[in-house]
């Protein structure tokens, strides 16, 4: 008969066909408490900007609105070339070259921040110069002025998030989160009673949510970090960080174009007011999309990883095809509480503003379907260090949108723009998995499944 010592030593052997159950679990509880704290925390960003776009949809005029739509879609852009030059690379290098230095890479990578953030107000500002004195649209010249205050702010909180997930420990910045939560969540009810609910103030809200709690997690940063090796010279880090980012910055910008270009152009074809029917539309997938950026952010550090220890070609394969299956069934469960509901939901939220809108979303749920299906690869060719081809998948997309998107948004308004985005976003799922395959044929071909290892307690923060 075995003895305790013996039984406890067998349960926990692979059998024939894989890790015990027992060990399996134990390996994926950890993933789901840092998937869940991941959600947790790019819930409560999302979701506060989320209402407040909401809140401002239904106190602000349509033209008001409208004008915020559209500085927020040149948001978007600044933050996926931010992304591009600093956060990715920052994920991606943080868990190669300077895995045994992060502190002293973090204080070069600040540095590189503040030269970004500088070139970026420069450009927003005098975006909304333009604005307001050649497009003679005041309103809109207001929206760039706060949001270039903001941008500051809102992308160093970017940066120290992501900087609590280089060693995949959410729970810091789930509790910095919360801070940023509650002060846009109150501002904007405190702002509104006020009488000072604007455009304007509504960025300047975002900005001093993201100061404060950018603060929060600076101080838990210094305390959790090991001291720094040394200090990495600015022009290396800024030649890794531009070595890959290039490629990657023109992803950016070709990634913003199928989803986002079509607010200036709606703008542009039907007045201001039209920017603001779109984006009431777009809110309705942000939570889904924001918790699909928690993941991938979670992912991302962990795939560069496993590139280090020279997967094989069976490795990498399960691990895209889990991260796939895992993004598509998120998404179609999403919608599917949704759809059936969302006539109401858009007389609720909008209190009858846009409900003309709300016969697009079963069109919009399909579009984010093909998006959700193109992030498994999507992350695996990050971690790869290959943004070159998801340059060329979103470029294809990009092609899409100009050739289909501007005529169809000419002639046929809304319908036409998420039937373009429909397409676009197909085109970019499938040449993301065309170059994926085309990667998985250089690898070994290997013949050990692949199972996520349990993330040590003690790489954590």
């Amino acid at each position: 008969m075995k003895t305790a010592i013996e039984n406890e030593t067998a349960s926990q052997q692979p059998g024939p066909g894989g890790p015990a159950p027992k060990t399996l679990v134990r390996k994926l509880i950890p993933w789901a408490a840092k998937g869940g704290l991941a959600i947790a925390d790019y819930g409560m960003i999302s979701g506060s900007n989320f209402l407040l776009g909401v809140l401002l949809a239904r106190w602000l005029s349509p033209e008001h609105y409208g004008a915020y739509a559209l500085a927020f879609s040149i948001y978007v852009l600044v933050a996926f070339l931010y992304q591009a030059l600093l956060l990715e690379p920052l994920s991606v290098f943080s868990g190669t070259t300077y895995h045994d230095n992060l502190r002293g890479y973090l204080i070069t990578a600040t540095r590189l921040h503040w030269l970004i953030s500088a070139v970026v107000g420069l450009l927003l500002g005098l975006t909304g110069a333009a604005a307001w004195i050649f497009w003679h649209s005041p309103v809109l010249g207001v929206a760039f002025a706060g949001l270039t205050i903001a941008t500051p702010f809102i992308l160093v909180h970017a940066m120290a998030r992501r900087s609590f997930y280089l060693r995949m420990s959410p729970a810091p910045a789930a509790f910095a989160s919360f801070f940023y939560c509650i002060l846009v969540t109150g501002g904007v009810f405190a702002f509104y009673s006020a009488g000072w609910l604007t455009v304007f103030t509504a960025y300047l809200l975002m900005g001093l949510a993201a100061l404060v709690s950018g603060i929060i997690m600076l101080f838990q940063l210094n305390a959790k970090l090991p001291h720094a090796t040394g200090h990495p010279a600015f022009r290396e880090v800024w030649g890794k960080h531009w070595e890959y980012g290039k490629w990657a910055l023109g992803t950016c910008v070709v990634g913003w174009i199928p989803n986002y270009v079509y607010i200036p152009l709606v703008s542009g074809f039907s007045g201001i007011a039209a920017a603001g029917e779109l984006r009431a539309l777009m809110n309705f997938s942000a939570p889904l999309l924001q918790t699909f950026a928690a993941l991938s952010m979670l992912f991302l550090p962990y795939a560069a990883r496993s590139q280090e220890k020279k997967p094989n070609r069976r490795d990498v394969t399960a691990l895209m095809w889990r991260l796939t299956i895992l993004f598509v069934i998120g998404g179609a469960a999403y919608w599917a509480l949704m759809i059936p509901f969302r006539l109401r939901l858009f007389q609720l939220v909008y209190a009858g503003k846009y409900v003309e809108c709300s016969s697009l979303i079963p069109l919009f749920a399909l579009e984010t379907m093909m998006w959700s299906a193109a992030l498994g690869p999507a992350i695996l060719l990050r971690a790869m260090e290959s943004p070159r081809s998801l340059f060329f998948a979103n470029a294809a997309a990009s092609l899409i949108a100009f050739v289909m998107g501007i005529p169809a948004t000419r002639y046929f308004g809304l319908q036409g723009v998420v039937w373009s985005m429909i397409i676009a976003n197909m085109v970019y799922m499938i040449v993301a998995f065309i170059l994926m395959f085309q990667k998985l044929a250089n690898l070994h071909p290997g013949a050990v499944e692949f199972v996520p290892p349990m993330p040590a307690d003690e790489a954590g923060y």
